[in-house]
């Protein structure tokens, strides 16, 4: 059993939770952190809301830098469809309490690569007894060569 969270609580010199929430909270660096980051995630919500939903999905607040608000988008595409709707975001957050006067965009092409959607799986419907014997039979009159090549594998593919 490690004694890491005594040594934790030790440094800080407080009594820490069992979560990375609660750990963060009991630091001064970590309240800073977790300000920072709720203080992003409300400015991007808001955000979002001046957006159309494909480009709500794919925009990110970067930084905030006094009254200059950065967002981060994955392609140049996005980039310039976000610099002409600038002016909405920046009036809708005003309208909603945020200081912001500027609108910046970075492109950062790996933005979503942890939201990338794996291929599907394909519903593959096993051949019956009857097509195998109509591929095997069509392989047989097709000459050599690259059908008859795939026929082969086809064939192969689906005995069990």
């Amino acid at each position: 059993m490690s004694d890491t969270p005594r040594r934790a609580s030790a440094f800080f010199g407080r009594k820490t939770g069992h979560t990375a929430y609660d750990w963060l909270n009991n630091d001064q660096r970590g309240v800073n952190v977790l300000a920072t980051a709720q203080q992003l995630l409300q400015i991007e919500r808001a955000t979002q809301k001046a957006l159309p939903p494909a480009l709500a999905s794919s925009c990110r607040v970067a930084r905030i830098e006094g009254d200059k608000v950065t967002l981060a988008v994955p392609s140049a595409s996005h980039a310039s469809k976000l610099r002409q709707l600038a002016p909405r975001i920046v009036q809708l957050l005003i309208q909603t309490g945020w200081n912001v006067n500027e609108i910046g965009v970075k492109v950062q092409a790996n933005l979503l690569q942890g939201e990338i959607k794996t291929a599907r799986e394909k519903d593959v419907i096993p051949l019956d007894a009857q097509a195998l014997e109509a591929f095997e039979h069509l392989r047989k009159n097709t000459p050599e060569g690259p059908l008859s090549d795939a026929l082969a594998r086809l064939i192969a593919r689906h005995k069990l």
